[in-house]
């Protein structure tokens, strides 16, 4: 089975187009969480971020500033968010590397699911076990 990125990328599938350059494409999301919401796709095939070269992930994110706020401007959102998933579990759909930037807007509701609330030794343990991996990662 090929990759609809992949596809959109090559001219081989259409999408509704808002940037591109010989690394990246920029589409408008087919299923938004609100209007304007975009994704910054790279041409190169990576299933997630950490599959791809630390250059490769540093070009990926210098789209974003500019494209949002071309998006900004064109649909006057007030404010906007910025995702990446990456695999099922965090409800990553296709499987290609991109970035979601979704516009929000101060008029309609911005909703957020639940959030866990912490203790700072729970906290403080989880740290610790994060830091012992940082340098091997």
């Amino acid at each position: 089975m090929g990759c609809l990125f992949c596809d959109i990328a090559g001219g081989r599938h259409d999408a509704h187009l808002i940037y591109e350059d010989d690394s990246h494409i920029a589409i408008l999301d087919k299923y938004p969480i609100q209007p304007g919401h975009s994704l910054v796709i790279p041409r190169e095939h990576h299933e997630k971020i950490i599959d791809v070269p630390e250059e490769g992930v540093s070009s990926l994110f210098t789209k974003v500033p500019m494209l949002a706020r071309a998006i900004l401007k064109a649909t006057g959102a007030d404010g906007f968010n910025i995702g990446q998933n990456n695999g099922k579990a965090a409800n990553q759909i296709i499987p290609h590397v991109h970035v979601h930037i979704i516009p929000r807007y101060e008029k309609l509701s911005n909703p957020w699911k639940r959030r866990m609330i912490a203790t700072d030794e729970e906290l403080r343990e989880l740290a610790g076990r994060i830091r012992k991996f940082v340098s091997s990662a």
